[in-house]
């Protein structure tokens, strides 16, 4: 049996050792190795897994990794970081994009995208959210570096015919990631932060009570918003890897209906007796559109709200698991 290997970039993230993790495991993937590219931090080698250590702001050092690959995973990014971002999105991007085409092992390139690049809560999106949606970035150098790596791979399929495919996701949940979403203290997960749009005091008494926050629109209805867990968004790179309606495509990878805020709060109501707080902010429903990924793929996420939900909240940390956030933004 031919070895196949596949070379993953940030893979010491969230979806990068989820993904390792699932793909070692899987018998279908039995003929592969795995090259974890790390950077920042470290992954520890194993039977399948050779780890190096590189940026991909260098050729040199890509070209390294690239070597004798036959499929790329490409995670890495820098977020809202102004003074390396376009170094890691358009120069990182493009070294790996040579060094794909140039390849003779080389065979799928395969890019997590982010709804980020279409603007995501910014602005308002009257109808679902479609592969075909135009370009539009929000405020900030992260959103924009996600339209960068999808127009670099779209023009490489153009230009050379290179074997791609686009899988994006929204916002990425995993363990207690979604509990914390809604916190009213310091320790907020993302944004909006919440007790920034709240009294200092009203902000503590939430945050000791365990109030949820009902996201609203400028015209007061709830807001609905995308989430993945990375269990789902692990499953579709796993099924579209070497799939042959997959060359080529973009998908939208997400939950079957976002997250309703209002509905949110109802179930924690009924489920842990939490009191919902609304809150008006300037955000808008957004419905990612994943009707794609379940027809050509023949993909499912296993996430709805409840159970994202619950996951989340029964979750308990081992203490050698604390939360760190890596990024800015």
């Amino acid at each position: 049996m031919s070895l196949s290997r596949i070379l993953v970039t940030g893979a010491a993230g969230k979806v990068g050792q989820a993904f390792i993790r699932r793909f070692l495991a899987d018998p279908r993937f039995e003929s592969f190795t795995v090259r974890a590219l790390c950077h920042n931090r470290k992954l520890p080698a194993g039977p399948r897994l050779e780890v190096v250590s590189g940026s991909i702001e260098q050729r040199a050092a890509v070209d390294e990794a690239m070597s004798g690959v036959t499929h790329l995973l490409h995670l890495a990014t820098s977020k809202e970081t102004p003074e390396s971002i376009m170094d890691v999105a358009v120069k990182g991007m493009f070294w790996l994009l040579e060094a794909a085409r140039t390849s003779s092992t080389f065979r799928q390139f395969l890019l997590v995208g982010g709804d980020a690049g279409i603007g995501h809560f910014f602005y308002p999106h009257p109808t679902p959210v479609t592969e075909s949606q135009k370009h539009s970035a929000y405020p900030g150098c992260y959103a924009l570096s996600k339209v960068l790596e999808e127009v670099m791979l779209e023009q490489y399929y153009i230009q050379y015919g290179l074997n791609g495919c686009c899988l994006r996701a929204p916002w990425i949940m995993e363990k207690d990631d979604f509990k914390y979403t809604l916190s009213f203290g310091d320790d907020v997960f993302g944004g909006p932060l919440w007790r920034d749009l709240v009294s200092k005091e009203q902000a503590d008494a939430y945050r000791k009570s365990g109030a949820v926050p009902i996201m609203l629109d400028p015209e007061g209805a709830a807001v609905k918003r995308n989430f993945v867990h990375v269990d789902d968004l692990t499953s579709a790179i796993a099924t579209a890897i070497d799939h042959p309606k997959a060359k080529q495509q973009t998908f939208n990878v997400s939950m079957n209906e976002p997250v309703d805020y209002g509905e949110l709060a109802a179930y924690l109501q009924k489920t842990r007796g939490l009191e919902g707080v609304p809150i008006k902010t300037p955000y808008h429903s957004t419905w990612l559109d994943n009707t794609k990924a379940k027809l050509l793929l023949g993909w499912r996420p296993e996430y709805d709200l409840a159970k994202l939900t619950d996951a989340a909240f029964d979750y308990r940390r081992d203490p050698s698991d604390p939360r760190v956030i890596w990024y800015p933004g």
